[in-house]
């Protein structure tokens, strides 16, 4: 499933920084797979390392707070992504934080 995924991802030193429902294939059997690796990145050498970016777009939705505040990505903020990720599950699609805007 996502978890696995997103682990697997993890063990090889990469991060997402995209990860959300609409990144999630689901097949007939309910199984998960993780899609769209066009934010992704290498960490280089340490698994606890952050990537730090200095422009680009981010789904702010889906985005950890520091990731936001700093643009530093690590497997702690694809894990924020993935809490997200099962409140779309648990609220049947909504879209999070739909009150705010990309200015908030």
């Amino acid at each position: 499933g996502i978890a696995s995924g997103m682990k697997y991802l993890s063990d090889m030193g990469y991060i997402h920084r995209d990860l959300a429902a609409r990144n999630t294939l689901v097949n007939s059997n309910l199984v998960c797979k993780v899609s769209d690796f066009g934010l992704s990145r290498v960490l280089e050498d340490d698994p606890e390392a952050a990537y730090t970016t200095t422009g680009g777009k981010i789904p702010i939705r889906w985005t950890a707070p520091e990731a936001i505040a700093y643009r530093k990505f690590s497997s702690a903020s694809d894990a924020w992504s993935y809490g997200i990720v099962m409140w779309e599950v648990m609220s049947y699609g909504e879209r999070p934080y739909w009150e705010m805007s990309n200015q908030d």
